[in-house]
């Protein structure tokens, strides 16, 4: 029970020291460069828009047929990651790149990673449909199925504060107690999840959030997270639950 209290207080607040900067809830673009931030927002500049082109061209030749408004498929953008149950097991948590997945093979007939060239662009193509969206993850409504979403919620909690790798350090350390110090090239922005895919200057391409969250694993030196397992999931909806309320950036440029 004392395991459960103090998590939720991760649940609600994010960690239990919340810093000046972070309870002004900021998103990440607000911590880009005046050279950047005007690049990202001049779609004659920004390397997404060769994505957005291609993702426009895919929903009209596979996804319109079935889900007709982009505007409401792409509420799913700030609603996901949820709860999936199916007819032989208590079921798991999938992100917006899992459905998109699921969907395509279930079209193609061919199994699709969620990092797919093709999963990828219509994540980027969603994404920016659901900007100006308010942040509202879809809670399940069974009991038994929200307990079990409930324990990764947990488990994401303690993740979120456990120091590790070699280097010894925790989410919490960086995002919450050294925002809008440099760290390399980077300046380091709060742990909201209001923009992604990002295009990060240092890959030269689009990456989804289980890339970004295992180059933090790399960055620390520890134990790196298979992509798509239960571990960035959980991590994705804590993340997620904490930006509640907040709205939608799209897809996003970094450094």
């Amino acid at each position: 029970m004392k395991l459960f209290v103090i998590i939720a207080a991760f649940y609600f607040f994010g960690i239990t020291q919340q810093s000046q900067a972070q309870s002004v809830r900021q998103s990440g673009n607000a911590f880009l460069s005046a050279d950047m931030l005007r690049q990202q927002q001049d779609s004659t500049l920004n390397p997404i828009s060769l994505w957005l082109d291609q993702g426009q061209e895919l929903w009209k030749s596979q996804c319109q047929e079935c889900h007709q408004s982009v505007s409401a498929t792409a509420k799913a953008v700030v609603q996901f990651p949820v709860w999936k149950s199916t007819s032989h097991t208590a079921g798991k948590l999938i992100n917006l790149e899992d459905q998109i997945a699921d969907c395509w093979s279930k079209k193609s007939g061919k199994a699709m990673s969620s990092e797919a060239p093709e999963v990828l662009t219509m994540s980027v193509f969603l994404s920016d449909a659901a900007k100006g969206m308010p942040i509202q993850v879809r809670e399940p409504r069974d009991f038994v199925v929200k307990t079990l979403w409930q324990e990764q919620m947990n488990v994401a909690g303690q993740i979120y504060v456990r120091r590790q790798g070699r280097l010894n350090l925790s989410c919490t350390q960086c995002h919450d107690q050294q925002i809008g110090k440099n760290l390399r090239s980077d300046v380091v922005s709060p742990a909201f999840l209001t923009g992604f895919p990002i295009y990060r200057f240092s890959w030269q391409t689009m990456g989804n959030l289980d890339r970004r969250l295992r180059a933090c694993y790399s960055g620390v030196q520890a134990s790196v997270p298979a992509t798509g397992s239960n571990e960035l999931r959980a991590l994705e909806l804590f993340l997620k639950k904490r930006s509640e309320g907040m709205l939608w950036d799209g897809p996003s440029l970094r450094r």
